[in-house]
């Protein structure tokens, strides 16, 4: 009997050909040593926890799949109004234009866009520039692998 199929390769005779859970009633296990009950309870549990990991990834998935397929329609929109502004700036250069020598207007507004340009990059920096490393997870992932390694070395008067 392989691995793949519920057994550990010391099943000694022992009709299993799948690992599961049970779903009725049926006594499996009787005449089995503790060893058995004790390894059958392992295996079944160990396949609840595959079973209940499968089946998050399968919903996961799913969503994450929708999701994406919603944000394109997003970036689409976006699009869209990232071409229709060039409309708008040249509806403000002509409207300028009443007021405003025309080569004029122009300028304005494209100083107008320039300085937003610059405004924004700005804040943007002044938000990135703020990030930093997460401190805590780091200290945690340090103490934990140094507790592995006293365990493993079997170092126990040392402190991680």
């Amino acid at each position: 009997m392989s691995l793949t199929q519920g057994g550990n390769g010391q099943d000694r005779g022992r009709d299993r050909s799948v690992a599961s859970i049970p779903l009725s009633a049926v006594d499996t296990t009787a005449g089995a040593s503790f060893g058995d009950l004790v390894r059958d309870a392992t295996e079944q549990m160990s396949t609840l926890v595959r079973a209940e990991v499968a089946l998050a990834k399968a919903e996961l998935t799913t969503e994450v799949r929708k999701g994406l397929q919603g944000s394109v329609y997003f970036i689409l929109a976006l699009t869209v109004l990232l071409y229709s502004s060039f409309f708008f700036f040249f509806f403000l250069a002509e409207l300028l234009d009443t007021v405003l020598i025309r080569w004029v207007a122009f300028l304005v507004v494209f100083l107008l866009m320039l300085g937003t340009t610059v405004g924004l990059a700005l804040l943007g920096y002044m938000k990135v520039r703020r990030l930093r490393a997460p401190e805590k997870t780091i200290d945690s992932l340090k103490e934990t692998g140094s507790a592995l390694q006293h365990s493993f070395t079997g170092d126990h008067s040392a402190k991680p």
